[in-house]
């Protein structure tokens, strides 16, 4: 059958005359025409509204994102000259200040500047480790308490500042439908910015901490010139090109890049204060360095802010190296501990939690001990062995000693001998001095077995005295000895500290600690040994008797309460060491 379609008819110089059945043009046809337009529209502009809404939050992310990162990174460039404890005192503080400057002065920002804000971004991260080069060299004048606030208040703040300025523009385009709750829709894109920095930041730090060093990009210098080669991505432009003095300072003059041509100007600039760079390399613990004084004759190992130990070069083919410390020394007096039965050297065997540069294990070894060595950073292990005097005959673990020595109390294996020397800037790795941590060791000593534990730590701090008290509630029967003589009260009321280094000797047995008297050879032939071995300097139990304000045992889920004796702690130490090496050699690296 033939379909009928309807006629139109068209009538010359005539208006065309629609269908005879076509629809109507009345009211309820026009609504549904609208509706189908607007449909359609809907549909049309859904998705460029939604990509629209994506950019705004990818531009958003991105910024919080570097900025997040370079947080982490401006704390680990400021921790080869001031530390790592100093360098985070005001860190927290300056970063939220300067989120809450950036984020209420946006608009100010946008309409004051005679550019686009973010165009200012790639300026400031290229002249960042520029300004922090010029900016070291004034450390010793600014100290360790404001010298870190001041250099990242005129290098990492600004930028945070201005990335969050930009930050809250961006997120001017993001549409929200509150409804009534108007305030909330406010201060929500505030609030959840900074959750995201700090997620951000706190990722980072834990990325940055497993794999630093482990190339060029993934060091100090290299991942601030990477992140400014972001910045510069994300918002190119002509001012590009005022970076131009920075890149070059940085790729000709500033040392701390480690790169062949600036390794090479560093050795110039060490040389002229009678020093010399061996190697370096950046790891998990800090920026580790060997740097050697001809005119002095020893070689040290150098940790952040720290030394690790040292040996006088004139001995490094001798049996055992002479320390330039003394207190590595006397750990070795572990073997001098009355014990019974004894326990003949070749019979014995002794855990070595930290390593150093290798002074106390070497001893051990060449007195026949068998030893095991616990420490958590390769290019400490590296450097101790390739550079000092440490035998290769022995079991070596790299991991982190809380978590291996608990493992190693879910054995059966024991040791005659335990050597605790930690240290980390200044303060107490207060995870290694828990109550907890400190029983595992009893649980891994042999009946009658010994232990000593290296403290570095300032005495008229309440910390030295809870550590202490933890220790001697696992081990009852313990004595403490100081590396040199105390000093006088006037001149600990003058400093306003007591900063020393220390040895606690504990044994597991009912039996009070006594040493028997060194023989020949207990020294190895070592007039460090002759001096040192045998501790001298003992310090009265009533020095460090415990008081009611101080606390009770350090467990480990109560280490907060550490954090502000642990900063005066390493403050004290900064300026100890600033007497220790020139100040050239700290700012330089």
């Amino acid at each position: 059958m033939a379909t009928s379609h309807p006629k139109t008819t068209v009538k010359p110089g005539g208006p065309v005359i629609p269908p005879i059945d076509a629809p109507l043009l009345n009211q309820e046809n026009f609504e549904k025409e609208l509706k189908a337009l607007a449909s359609k529209a809907q549909e049309e502009t859904w998705p460029k509204w939604a990509r629209g809404q994506a950019w705004v939050l990818i531009q958003s992310g991105t910024l919080l994102t570097l900025a997040a990162i370079y947080s982490n990174i401006s704390q680990l460039t400021l921790s080869p000259v001031y530390g790592g404890i100093p360098s985070s005192i005001w860190h927290s503080k300056g970063v939220m200040t300067a989120s809450f400057l950036g984020w209420s002065s946006n608009l100010f920002l946008k309409r004051r500047l005679p550019v686009k804000p973010a165009q200012l971004l790639p300026l400031i991260a290229a002249y960042i480790p520029m300004a922090q080069f010029f900016l070291f060299k004034l450390s010793s004048f600014f100290g360790a308490v404001y010298g870190p606030l001041i250099t990242e208040s005129l290098t990492y703040l600004p930028l945070l500042l201005l990335s969050v300025s930009c930050t809250a523009t961006i997120l001017d385009d993001l549409e929200m439908n509150p409804g009534r709750l108007q305030w909330a829709a406010d201060a929500a894109p505030g609030i959840l910015s900074y959750a995201f920095f700090k997620t951000m930041e706190f990722a980072s730090n834990s990325k940055l901490q497993s794999t630093i060093g482990a190339s060029f990009i993934q060091t100090r210098l290299g991942l601030q010139i990477f992140l400014a080669g972001l910045y510069s991505i994300f918002a190119p432009s002509k001012l590009l090109l005022l970076t131009i003095p920075a890149v070059l300072h940085t790729a000709l003059f500033n040392v701390h890049v480690p790169y062949p041509h600036t390794t090479s100007v560093l050795h110039g600039t060490l040389a002229k204060n009678g020093w010399s760079l061996i190697e370096r390399h950046e790891s998990l613990t800090g920026y580790i360095s060997i740097i050697e004084s001809a005119e002095k004759g020893f070689r040290v190992m150098r940790c952040d802010h720290s030394l690790l130990g040292g040996e006088w070069l004139a001995t490094a083919r001798h049996r055992v190296a002479e320390p330039i410390y003394g207190i590595f020394v006397m750990l070795e007096a572990v073997r001098l501990i009355e014990v019974s039965p004894k326990v003949p050297d070749k019979d014995a065997k002794a855990l070595v939690i930290g390593l150093g540069i290798g002074t106390t294990p070497a001893a051990l070894m060449a007195h026949g001990i068998d030893t095991t060595i616990v420490e958590i950073d390769p290019i400490v292990y590296a450097f101790a062995t390739k550079y000092f005097s440490l035998p290769r005959g022995h079991t070596a673990v790299i991991a982190d000693a809380v978590s291996y020595t608990s493992q190693l109390a879910r054995t059966s294996q024991k040791f005659d001998y335990v050597v605790h020397d930690v240290f980390t800037g200044g303060a107490e790795p207060v995870d290694l001095f828990t109550f907890e941590f400190v029983q595992d060791l009893h649980s891994i000593l042999k009946p009658g077995g010994v232990i000593a534990i290296n403290y570095a730590g300032d005495l008229l701090l309440p910390s030295a005295r809870i550590i202490i008290h933890t220790i001697t509630t696992v081990f009852p029967s313990c004595r403490l000895f100081r590396e040199n003589e105390s000093p006088s009260p006037s001149t600990i009321a003058a400093d306003g500290r007591d900063f020393t280094n220390m040895v606690i000797f504990c044994t597991n047995s009912d039996e009070p600690v006594s040493f028997r008297k060194p023989m020949t050879a207990d020294f190895l032939g070592s007039g460090a040994r002759k001096a040192f071995l045998l501790p001298k300097h003992e310090v009265e139990e009533e020095s460090f008797a415990r008081r009611e304000n101080d606390g009770g045992v350090l467990f480990k889920n109560g280490t907060e309460r550490f954090s502000g004796w642990q900063q005066t702690s390493a403050l004290g130490h900064w300026a100890v060491m600033r007497t220790v090496l020139p100040k050239e050699v700290w700012e330089d690296w």
